[in-house]
């Protein structure tokens, strides 16, 4: 037997396969089927016509199928080839006829399950008396039914009858389904891997107590929120059906603690601060209980700061906490300097409605100077602070809002210096339309009450202008002014902004927006308005923006560039 020829098998395996063009043409038209009907025929291989002739039964079974799918059972098919030899072309053009279009629907759910928002079901828009036959709504039903008991721990669930009966003749289908749901499984007690935490504080994480009800959304929550503690590297949780006693699985956690420790190291430059770096430090877990620390320093020209925690996790864990803290700062801008030191804890929990609640207390000493005012203040000031955001996820959601309540106070002769109250809100609203248009919105009010203001420490007074505030002003230069004309901060505030994007590439937007607000002693004292075009860039590790910006109050103050970073709400 002669050996083939390396070179010619190679040439042979080498040589491009011949694909014919599909041309489908649907009378009358109908994209659905059309889109169809080259799915179900799928690419067309043929050198020459002949060939693609000998296609021809294929392609027709195909593409009554394909209608039929559809509802269309009495389609005719006209198949042809037309061009060249060495480039033919499959034509196939379909007469839809009359579709068949459903009479009845009759689908019974029973046992245990019956009547329960398990089996509650939402049927496609097709899917109802008149409707033309479509056998994906058919199947999606099927499949609504089977998820749904997945889901809610109907495992011996089982069809009784699942039919569709089409009556080409009559251009009628009936579908009927009988469904069986069995007893519903429920959730029993769980067992973690070994692992170096309390089993005490892993049971705070269930979100579920033994017994209830099995529910997959719960064993997924329990994964998510072990995952989202920040102890873990790797999070299994299962709950096995075949491993059920008497109705009742058991739930099983496999747990891979982090690396308790991990550096950070960072930098960035905006207009307000110039070029500054950042270093963290933090120990995720220290014992048992899961207790955490860390500490941070900042450094740029106007601003150095070093602060430190320590954690412990309260009940839930994911979102109560108790925190204590120490920082130093020192900070220099526009004139205004002060150095303060603070120590303090904070409770933080995250509320049913969904805002995140902050119970404060601080002892602050702070030395400053501004202007004619200069002094130290000590000061032990309670706090309360709501936050709530909403995003539609990612680093550059499409939609949003976030809003911001923070009160604060202190009483002369309890450990303070001089009484004051300090309130300041902040709201921000994110809104894209026809995905290329955006609209970002910006309210930001404050206001300090106290019988001495000149003993109020640059910390606890307001000032605006800067990238965050009123572009077109450099960053806290918006105050009242003393006698010599320094800045010394404001009783009230108020800055807003309005700013339309449009995407012109993706990733990349230009803006055009308007900020109006001021740093003021009376909420009579005029406000500034400054207006400005800008590009925004998405990257991969956040938004950044570039502004140039020219205030309409003061013309003298000419163009401003505004340089930033991180995210708009």
């Amino acid at each position: 037997m002669a050996r083939p020829n390396p070179l010619l098998l190679g040439l042979i395996l080498l040589a491009p396969t011949a694909w014919a063009d599909l041309v489908v043409e649907v009378e009358p038209k109908n994209r659905a089927v059309k889109d169809n009907i080259e799915a179900y025929i799928g690419p067309v291989e043929a050198p020459s016509p002949d060939e693609l002739r000998r296609l021809f039964e294929h392609a027709d079974k195909q593409a009554t199928r394909a209608a039929q799918a559809l509802g269309y059972y009495h389609s005719s098919n006209y198949l042809a080839v037309s061009g060249s030899e060495q480039d033919p072309t499959l034509t196939i053009k379909v007469d839809l006829g009359t579709p068949v279009r459903i009479n009845a629907i009759d689908i019974d759910i029973q046992g245990e399950g019956r009547g329960t928002d398990a089996f509650t079901l939402s049927l496609p828009d097709g899917l109802a008396p008149g409707k033309r036959l479509n056998h994906d709504n058919y199947e999606s039903i099927k499949s609504q039914i089977s998820n749904r008991a997945l889901r809610y721990g109907y495992f011996s669930g089982q069809y009784l009858k699942h039919q569709l009966r089409v009556n080409p003749d009559a251009n009628q289908a009936d579908i009927d389904i009988a469904y069986l749901t069995g007893e519903r499984y429920k959730l029993g007690e769980v067992s973690y891997s070994e692992t170096p935490f309390s089993k005490e504080l892993l049971d705070r994480f269930i979100p579920f107590k033994p017994g209830v009800p099995y529910d997959a959304d719960l064993v997924g929550q329990f994964n998510q929120d072990l995952l989202s503690s920040g102890y873990f590297s790797g999070v299994q949780v299962i709950a096995p059906p075949d491993k059920a006693t008497g109705g009742t699985i058991p739930v099983e956690v496999e747990l891979t603690a982090r690396d308790p420790n991990s550096l950070g190291f960072g930098g960035g430059f905006s207009t307000d601060v110039g070029v500054r770096t950042k270093a963290t430090w933090d120990q995720h877990w220290l014992n048992a209980q899961g207790h955490s620390r860390g500490a941070s320093a900042e450094l740029s020209a106007p601003r150095q700061q070093i602060s430190a925690f320590y954690q412990v996790p309260l009940d839930p864990p994911l979102t109560s906490n108790l925190r204590y803290f120490v920082g130093w700062q020192n900070e220099d801008i526009d004139n205004v300097e002060t150095r303060s030191l603070a120590v303090g804890a904070e409770l933080r929990k995250r509320l049913d409605n969904g805002w995140e609640r902050t119970l404060g207390l601080r002892l602050q000493n702070e030395v400053f100077s501004l202007g004619d005012d200069s002094g130290t203040s000590n000061l032990l000031i309670p706090s309360l602070a709501l936050q709530r955001t909403r995003t539609s996820g990612g680093i550059d959601p499409a939609r949003g809002y976030s809003m911001l309540l923070d009160v604060q106070g202190a009483k002369e002769g309890v450990l303070s210096t001089v009484d004051f109250a300090r309130v300041m809100a902040q709201a921000k609203g994110l809104y894209t339309v026809f995905d290329r248009h955006r609209f970002l919105t910006r309210l930001q009010l404050g206001a300090v009450a106290t019988n001495d203001f000149s003993s109020i420490p640059p910390s606890l007074r307001f000032f605006a202008g800067g990238d965050q505030s009123v572009r077109g002003y450099a960053y806290q230069t918006l105050s009242p002014v003393d006698n010599t004309g320094d800045t010394v901060g404001g009783r009230y505030l108020m800055a807003s902004t309005l700013e339309y994007q449009y995407e012109f590439i993706d990733r990349w937007r230009a803006a055009t927006f308007v900020d109006y607000g001021n740093a003021v002693d009376s909420p009579t004292d005029p406000l500034k308005t400054a207006v400005g075009l800008g590009i925004r860039w998405v990257s991969p590790i956040g938004p950044l923006r570039v502004d140039l910006a020219r205030s309409l109050s003061d013309p003298q103050e000419g163009f401003r560039i505004h340089f930033s970073m991180g995210p708009e709400l």
